[in-house]
């Protein structure tokens, strides 16, 4: 079974099970096809944290989120009169950690060649696919800062210098060369893992790694309103390794949910669920407004603690066992009231003072005060936006402001192999393409905090907290269920639903997909402007009148969307000796199959 967010991608998926590849296999060429089929949500550059588990095996995860450059200090941002890192650009470039995730993946658990799960993503980017309607409105928004700015990409993106149509073939060539250079790399050698080892080098330390040393010494206008050079170098790609690591785990409804560690806010949806492990949802039913109060104010309580104590947990102290606890959860369930709260509330684990960014405090203050914490919107910021098509146009402006979401896949094969991942970063709207790469590099580091002293501040190879967060559900340590989805800051709230209507209402997979859905942005965003909406909660008009009224009088701050607007869950499952898979069906283009 695989499912993705775009149905080439699941189809290639699908072809290479077929063709007697395992699930790791299948995940790559999926995962490559995504880099080129959603340009405007993933790329080549980007990020791809994997949570798998061999059949028999242990889970594992793979940490494929790249590390910011060894230039990158406090003292280099305020050098440039910076107390902020922008959102777009070079400066906010790091390591591009996708394309070494995919090839470890491969060599550890794979069994397939290179060449082989290259061969779908090259042949989309040299013959062309359609263009999503939602990537076409994405460069027709940036085309003016394409052409004044960022000639590479108007080359790539803007063929016969126009935008081009919904529905039209994009080809990107420059980007079908680099990666046949990768596989003509790895072709070289006889020895499956050498021709591996061969194209990652051929990354990390030859001619794409050149190629970005030498475009990131070039000034690149930002979001800042002005031109800066990069900071990342060929030494920072050569220095960096893909890491495998265990998973951090919670009980949930007799089951096991692993996820990433605190370097991602994976461990905010255990959180979420501990807290409501120690509730009665007996009592409650699906989409009713007690159940939505008490996930949201759960999830608020949960994401102050991601904001203040969150981290690369090589470069500082996360208390995970104490968030995770089930006395701590207690003690933070007392704080849910009958009422919306206010409050920016992280907790004291083992009794230690929290703290938060300054510019997260001032957000909080200027979101009281009903004000921008920092003014006009700036230039290119943020996360690329999905809008489904039952709603309207992609809030993307002209100058690349947007807001979240990326892309997901999830496979499982009929051995027990299973894996779910979430590949993000290289929007083709938050930095300018690589000359003669045909991709983007992330920028990711928009995530840090300059100020110091903080788990998440800006320092020298560091990994930035992103918010990518693939799910495994285990059942007496046996795989059952892969799943997750896009969405930014709402990545691990939108599971928290389709969770609670599969493991404790018993929905099927597809029904906890498509059942409505809401999430809170009563929290610090994780990306430039980095702003909070006290008590705001949105949510799709389907879960009906009676139940937002009855929110609203509980004092939430509600936002009503459209019926299939929330979300783009995607899931595999393996259970009582069968496979299933289910794909949401907002914005009409994710896809489930199987055999």
């Amino acid at each position: 079974m695989v499912a993705s967010t775009h149905w080439l991608a699941t189809a290639s998926g699908m072809s290479v099970l077929e063709r007697g590849g395992n699930a790791f296999d299948a995940a790559v060429a999926v995962g490559l096809v995504l880099h080129v089929v959603e340009p405007h949500l993933n790329g080549l550059g980007g990020d791809v944290p994997v949570l798998g588990c061999a059949a028999g095996g242990e889970p594992f995860v793979l940490s494929g989120q790249g590390t910011s450059p060894a230039a990158a200090t406090a003292e280099a941002f305020a050098a440039l009169g910076l107390d902020a890192v922008p959102g777009t650009g070079l400066l906010p470039a790091v390591v591009p950690g996708a394309f070494g995730t995919w090839m470890d993946l491969l060599a550890r658990y794979g069994t397939w060649s290179a060449p082989d799960v290259l061969a779908y993503a090259i042949g989309y980017a040299r013959h062309g696919h359609p263009l999503l309607r939602q990537a076409a409105a994405t460069i027709a928004s940036v085309a003016d800062l394409f052409s004044a700015h960022w000639p590479t990409s108007a080359a790539t993106y803007l063929p016969g210098g126009q935008a081009p149509a919904a529905g039209s073939v994009l080809r990107n060539v420059a980007l079908a060369e680099t990666l046949e250079r990768l596989a003509a790399a790895a072709a070289a050698h006889a020895d499956r893992e050498a021709g591996i080892e061969a194209a990652r080098a051929a990354f990390y330390e030859g001619f794409v790694a050149d190629a970005v040393d030498a475009f990131c010494r070039e000034p690149v206008m930002d979001s800042t309103g002005d031109p800066h050079r990069g900071l990342l170098t060929a030494d920072d790609l050569a220095a960096w390794r893909v890491r495998e690591e265990r998973p951090v785990t919670a009980s949930f409804a007799g089951r096991t949910i692993a996820k990433t560690g605190p370097w991602g806010q994976g461990p905010v949806l255990l959180q979420q669920l501990t807290l409501l492990e120690g509730m009665d949802l007996e009592d409650t039913r699906p989409g009713s407004a007690e159940l939505v109060h008490a996930v949201v104010e759960g999830a608020k309580l949960a994401f102050a603690d991601r904001d203040a104590w969150y981290g690369d947990p090589d470069h500082t102290d996360v208390p995970l066992d104490a968030l995770l606890s089930p006395a701590y959860a207690a003690e933070r369930r007392a704080l849910i009231g009958p009422t919306a709260s206010d409050e920016l509330r992280p907790g004291r684990p083992g009794d230690v003072e929290p703290r938060l960014a300054r510019l997260a405090l001032d957000a909080v203050e200027a979101a009281r005060a009903g004000r921008s914490a920092r003014g006009a919107r700036p230039t290119g910021s943020g996360e690329p936006t999905f809008q489904p098509a039952a709603e309207t146009d992609p809030e993307v402006a002209t100058d690349g402001t947007t807001r979240g979401d990326t892309c997901h896949l999830d496979v499982v094969d009929a051995a027990g192999n299973v894996v779910s991942v979430t590949p993000s970063g290289g929007w083709l709207q938050s930095s300018p393409v690589v000359p003669g790469l045909g991709f983007a590099l992330p920028t990711r580091a928009q995530m840090f905090w300059v100020e110091q002293g903080l788990p998440s501040s800006l320092g020298p190879r560091r990994r930035p907290r992103t918010t990518l967060s693939p799910t495994l559900v285990l059942r007496d340590g046996v795989p059952e269920i892969a799943c997750g989805t896009p969405g930014g800051d709402q990545q691990d709230q939108w599971q928290v639903p389709f969770l609670l209507n599969h493991l404790v209402y018993g929905m099927g997979l597809q029904e906890a997909i498509d059942a409505p859905t809401w999430h809170t942005t009563h929290l610090v965003s994780s990306f430039a402007p980095r702003e909070v909406e006290l008590r705001g909660l949105h949510a799709e008009d389907r879960l009906g009148a009676d139940v937002l009224d009855d929110l609203r009088r509980r004092g939430h701050d509600v936002t009503v969307t459209g019926p299939w607007s929330l979300g783009r869950l995607t899931a595999v499952a393996r259970r009582d000796g069968l496979l299933r898979a289910a794909a949401t069906p907002r914005g009409m283009q994710a896809y489930a199959a199987g055999r």
